[in-house]
């Protein structure tokens, strides 16, 4: 075992966090900013990078973090140790509604890629590093597709799906979704993005330019609401982006924002 132990609960329905629970001496890593309680006895340290790797060099280091700069992640994770006697416990939130997802990665074949804002928290020892899709030319036009996140090791790891999840089981069928909507999958999963039906489909359909394609056998975790879907409707809805302004909720709608000023 190279991870550290660690016992879990998920809590909630719609807008889920996990509540991790260490022994003495134990640590969880998580992304900064996830944490949302935690007890006394728990102590929390920002490092670059995740920790897997304690005699990793400087260079290597710096060369982590700069992959990580250049998708958007942040180059330091926060790790929460239980420096106390005895069990203490550490929460940790998504950063939208949505559902937590418990890997226990010693049953997954050690290794799980995932959209790159999936990842919530890890057990001390997982490593937490960046891949990209090997067919750069659709990549680059894939949208959340193109960059993955690649999870390692052997304890339990966190990952966060927008909406409702749906886990996928393909013992040699192929499935085309929104790029968007993939959060994550096993080893034994062939991973590519193509191009979505004909022209006209493409720039009629609504549905992207393109679509991801996984075949093979493994695990597919699906989310209903990307948060880039998501993003992208309160953005259209924004009266100052040429939204609808009419106070749907208000009796008075239009009248009632001009008595009161806005």
């Amino acid at each position: 075992m190279r991870c550290h132990e660690v016992d879990y609960e998920i809590l909630g329905h719609d807008i889920q966090l996990v509540e991790v629970e260490l022994d003495p001496g134990e640590t969880v890593i998580a992304e900064a900013g996830a944490m949302n309680y935690m007890e006394q006895g728990i102590n929390f340290e920002t490092k670059m990078g995740d920790g897997s790797t304690p005699d990793e060099g400087l260079m290597s280091k710096l060369f982590s973090a700069a992959k990580r700069t250049l998708t958007g992640e942040s180059i330091f994770t926060t790790h929460f140790t239980n420096e106390g006697h005895q069990k203490c416990k550490v929460a940790f939130s998504a950063p939208y509604p949505g559902t937590i997802i418990p890997l226990d990665m010693s049953q997954l074949g050690e290794k799980v890629i995932c959209q790159k804002d999936s990842f919530v928290a890890a057990a001390l020892g997982t490593k937490v590093s960046i891949t990209f899709n090997k067919r750069l030319g659709a990549g680059f036009f894939g949208g959340e597709g193109f960059i993955l996140q690649k999870l390692e090791g052997d304890g339990m790891a966190f990952i966060h799906a927008g909406g409702t999840l749906i886990k996928k089981e393909l013992n040699g069928e192929t499935l085309r979704v929104d790029t968007g909507c993939l959060v994550g999958f096993t080893p034994g999963i062939d991973y590519d993005i193509q191009r979505a039906g004909n022209l006209k489909s493409m720039v009629f359909g609504g549905e992207g330019l393109f679509l991801a394609t996984l075949s093979g056998h493994g695990t597919v975790w699906l989310q209903s609401l990307p948060f880039s879907r998501l993003a992208d409707r309160i953005f259209e809805s924004a009266p100052s982006h040429g939204g609808s302004d009419k106070g749907e909720g208000s009796v008075l709608g239009g009248l009632g924002r001009m008595i009161d000023g806005n």
